[in-house]
């Protein structure tokens, strides 16, 4: 071994064992919080002098911990800590088995009948929940409404390796229910278990939202623009498009003739096995839009596709649509292509929910 060498060696050694140790010490904070919270629902249900704290249980603890010295423990930490061990009963397993001699009697009896959570057949590992998740990660699952919303944001933020900002715009921009999976609970959970293969219309969303590029709606930018607002925030748009996409080129430039035509962005959808062209409009979508990208999915069907690969997808990305012209520009077309609008800037969740009420009746 050279010197060299020992430097790498030291060097790898480091970066490995410190990112386990970071897994570690995050796992046990997860733990640590999820039995805090157990401790506080066991005393409410069975502490000898409950009735004496009564609604200021969570602030008494917080006063009592910072007199001890201890940070970290406010009234609202503490009631997030409760909201996560009745969230998440199912921790338990983990915990008894872990941490089964540091556990008190009684609390140990409340963990062999933890409550039911619904929807059991989409629960990932607890190991698996516990060692990718941080507790950041649960405190925005916890915002969640339903069972079923919660367990697949958890599967798509371990599969995604999302980080709590990804999960929190996931879910701020309601990529569930703009996923339309809300009204199929079946299919839903078939997907999610891989159970059902994934079709071309599961990848497709509408609208997009394009808030972090950082561009105001207004008519002084041109495509290019967009197009390298776009390429400069590619992990996030990555994340707005959803699991599967691969970047692979801007501007492909295809020839015929004389004649030079260029495809805004191309991805490949490593799940669909296809290639995925978007075309960008800063306008309303023109039924010229759709011939033109026929005529591209045309090129890469004959051109580009390889031994395995399926039939190329199209996106025109546009600022606004009429869904009659759509219909009509698109009917009958054997390739896939989609029209889908994009927004530069988040609207109020109410205007978001009545879009997705309005697209979902006209699915």
């Amino acid at each position: 071994m050279n010197f060299e060498q020992l430097i790498n060696s030291i060097e790898s050694t480091h970066i490995q064992l410190s990112s386990q140790a970071v897994k570690q010490v995050n796992s046990l904070q997860t733990i640590r919080n999820w039995l805090i919270g157990c401790y506080i629902v066991e005393f409410e249900q069975k502490g000898e002098d409950r009735a004496t704290y009564g609604k200021q249980l969570l602030l008494n603890i917080s006063q009592q911990m910072k007199l001890k010295g201890n940070i970290g423990f406010s009234d609202r930490n503490l009631r997030q800590f409760r909201q996560f061990y009745l969230t998440y009963p199912q921790i338990w397993q983990t915990v008894s088995a872990k941490f089964k001699n540091a556990i008190n009697q009684s609390v140990s009896e409340q963990l062999k009948n933890p409550n039911d959570d619904s929807y059991q057949e989409l629960m990932l590992p607890v190991e698996t929940l516990i060692n990718t998740l941080s507790f950041s990660h649960f405190i925005e699952l916890l915002r969640l409404d339903s069972d079923l919303k919660r367990r697949f944001y958890e599967i798509e933020t371990v599969k995604n390796a999302w980080k709590v900002r990804e999960l929190e715009r996931a879910i701020d921009t309601l990529l569930f229910e703009r996923t339309g999976l809300s009204t199929d609970k079946k299919g839903v959970i078939a997907k999610i278990k891989d159970q059902k293969p994934f079709e071309v219309k599961d990848i497709v969303r509408n609208p997009y939202f394009l808030e972090f590029i950082g561009l105001e709606e207004k008519s002084q930018y041109s495509e290019t623009d967009l197009e390298t607002a776009i390429i400069n925030h590619l992990q996030s748009f990555l994340t707005e498009l959803g699991r599967g996409f691969c970047y692979e080129a801007r501007q492909k430039r295809i020839t015929f003739g004389n004649t030079h035509y260029r495809i805004d962005l191309v991805f490949y959808h490593r799940i669909l096995k296809c290639h995925v062209l978007i075309d960008l409009k800063l306008g309303k979508f023109d039924h010229a839009d759709s011939g033109q990208m026929l005529m591209y999915l045309n090129y890469f069907r004959k051109n580009e596709m390889t031994e395995g690969d399926n039939p190329p997808v199209g996106i025109i990305l546009c600022a606004d649509k009429d869904d009659a012209l759509v219909e009509y520009a698109t009917a009958g077309l054997e390739n896939e292509l989609f029209i889908s609008k994009y927004m530069l800037q988040l609207p109020d969740k109410q205007t978001l929910l009545n879009f997705i009420e309005q697209e979902l009746k006209n699915q």
